[in-house]
């Protein structure tokens, strides 16, 4: 993501514009737009006009739009994000109150204005967005089998699938027709992998397969670099790592990382540290001895006890939960984040939803916490507190007395 212009006052208030370079950058806007936002972009709109003898003509045109945000719908596999809302900026073309969907586009810049003003949480979006490919991409892997292989990009928040490459290889194997058919499937792969990396950052890349098909890829790649004389390939001969899967589909990939050898070439990367995390957690909260708590009632309860401050707290959020349709609901997550980082100094780590551990952090409801004292019972302390809120003297709520 390429920030082109920043205004944003001191109160909050001001708009952003950026430029989405890769398919990765879709996740992030649609991590950043929410409903009732301001977004301004171009459009593709069917425009009618009327001549002076009363016939029409309809056309399509570039427009550029204000949209007051509704929906977002993000589609994971095509990386492609698509923004619903109501025109709020009447245009020759377009009335004020009309629907209309944008398509967000790479190289195209959209303009934001956060309705409630740029939080810290949305700051830090735009500032993990607009972060250098190497810093934000881990890793690459190439899943593969003999005529087909996937090249996926492990990236900060998810995994993308930059490339598939299929080439026809005779399945008979020691016949000349297979070994050509091999060779030109393994030089269409490297072809299309060195379209993609920059080997100037020189990030692991993951050679998997079944069999030995990885192996001979990673042999091909040495050959083939010391035949063509690419000194800078050749320098990257240890960022290869040549591992087992199942199978030579991208689903075997998650198989793949957990792997101890993965996990040890991977542990800079903030897949490896997320995913180390959320296996002290779990630790953790097996030894069930109060440092490890998660659910929403809970955990504020421990930041408000100052459980998850200096010292070891840690605050586990999935990036979800400041997705939410209600600006309460999302305000109250960037207030507690707010709380931990600033007042308690503690650690916030925001997992995304797409990767392995924000997908486990999910399952307990979207947040946790790693305290640095143990806190008994706080479970019974949430329920008793629900109770109160249901239920008030002589059965009226607590809304009704004063």
């Amino acid at each position: 993501m390429h920030l082109i212009k920043q205004n944003i006052e001191r109160d909050g208030s001001g708009t952003i514009t950026l430029k989405p370079e890769d398919p990765e950058d879709m996740w992030y806007a649609y991590n950043l737009i929410q409903p009732t936002d301001l977004l301004k972009a171009q459009a593709l709109r069917r425009v009618t006009t009327t001549s002076a003898t009363g016939s029409t003509s309809s056309t399509r045109m570039h427009i550029t739009l204000l949209i007051r945000v509704r929906r977002t719908d993000f589609d994971p596999q095509a990386s492609t994000l698509h923004v619903s809302g109501q025109i709020a900026a009447e245009t020759p073309h377009a009335k004020i109150g009309q629907f209309h969907t944008l398509d967000l586009e790479l190289q195209r810049n959209f303009t934001l204005e956060k309705a409630e003003g740029w939080d810290s949480v949305a700051r830090e979006v735009v500032k993990e967005a607009c972060e250098s490919g190497s810093k934000r991409m881990g890793a690459w892997a190439v899943v593969m089998q003999e005529g087909e292989a996937a090249i996926v990009g492990l990236g900060g928040e998810r995994t993308v699938v930059r490339a598939r490459v299929k080439v026809d290889v005779p399945r008979k194997k020691g016949g000349r027709g297979h070994d050509k058919g091999l060779e030109k499937f393994f030089q269409t792969l490297l072809d299309t992998l060195l379209r993609h990396i920059d080997l100037a950052e020189a990030l692991p890349v993951l050679l998997a397969s079944p069999g030995y098909t990885a192996g001979l890829f990673q042999k091909f790649i040495m050959e083939t670099a010391t035949r063509t004389g690419n000194k800078a390939l050749l320098a990257q001969k240890g960022s290869f790592l040549v591992v087992h899967s199942s199978s030579g589909n991208v689903h075997a990939l998650n198989e793949v990382l957990q792997s101890p050898e993965v996990q040890a070439r991977l542990k800079d990367t903030r897949y490896t540290r997320e995913t180390k995390l959320m296996d002290d957690f779990m630790t953790l909260l097996r030894k069930d001895d109060g440092r490890a708590w998660y659910g929403p009632k809970e955990v504020e309860m421990a930041v408000e006890k100052g459980a998850v401050g200096r010292g070891g707290g840690v605050l586990l959020i999935s990036n979800g939960l400041f997705r939410a349709q209600d600006v309460a609901i999302r305000k109250r997550w960037v207030k507690l984040v707010d709380k931990v980082k600033d007042d308690e100094g503690g650690e916030v780590r925001v997992l995304s939803s797409e990767h392995e551990s924000g997908k486990r952090l999910e399952g307990l409801g979207g947040i946790a916490a790693i305290l640095t004292f143990p806190l008994a019972d706080l479970d019974d302390d949430s329920e008793e507190e629900e109770k109160e809120e249901e239920t008030a003297p002589n059965g009226a709520t607590n809304t009704e007395i004063i």
